[in-house]
């Protein structure tokens, strides 16, 4: 991958409740950044919190965040604020916080919640990755048998993940 890659919360949780963090350094190497946002939220579950900061200690994982006054920061409450002139759909800080810096970078976002973002998708013109699309990856290069992967996706599911299928079998016949 070339384009750095900005995780909502739903998407990089997926890997981190199912222990697979490796599936993402595997996929994207040291190129992989959170919003402040998005760690905010995680940290609400102290185990989640402290997967993320051995990503950044071991430098697999960035923490950005939206300067105050900046035009990003503008873009984020324009996005998540119900106060403001409500001219664009409200979504969630952590997808709204991935899509600010997406943009700011032409960085790549990856969110499970296609419904919510699908809008600023198309209007910024950015590009979409989610859960599926890095399962499907990693058993593309070899990293997991069908066995692993209908594992993993099954856990995902357990755990809430927004994926489109029950199992990744299910997924891969869709494509």
């Amino acid at each position: 991958m070339t384009k750095v890659i900005f995780f909502d919360t739903d998407c990089i949780s997926s890997f981190l409740w199912t222990r697979t963090e490796r599936l993402l350094i595997h996929c994207f190497g040291n190129d992989m950044v959170i919003p402040r946002q998005v760690y905010n939220e995680i940290s609400s579950v102290p185990h989640l919190q402290q997967k993320i900061d051995v990503m950044v200690s071991n430098g697999n994982l960035t923490i950005e965040d939206i300067l105050v006054g900046s035009q990003e920061n503008n873009l984020y409450l324009d996005l998540t604020d119900y106060t403001r002139s409500a001219r664009l759909p409200l979504i969630g800080k952590g997808e709204a916080a991935a899509i600010v810096l997406s943009k700011k970078n032409n960085g790549m976002l990856a969110s499970n919640n296609f419904r919510d973002v699908r809008y600023y998708v198309e209007l910024y013109g950015l590009d979409h990755i989610s859960t599926p699309d890095i399962m499907y990856k990693a058993f593309s290069d070899g990293l997991l048998s069908i066995t692993e992967a209908d594992s993993i996706w099954t856990q995902m599911v357990a755990k809430r993940r927004k994926l489109p299928f029950s199992t990744f079998s299910e997924y891969l016949s869709s494509l």
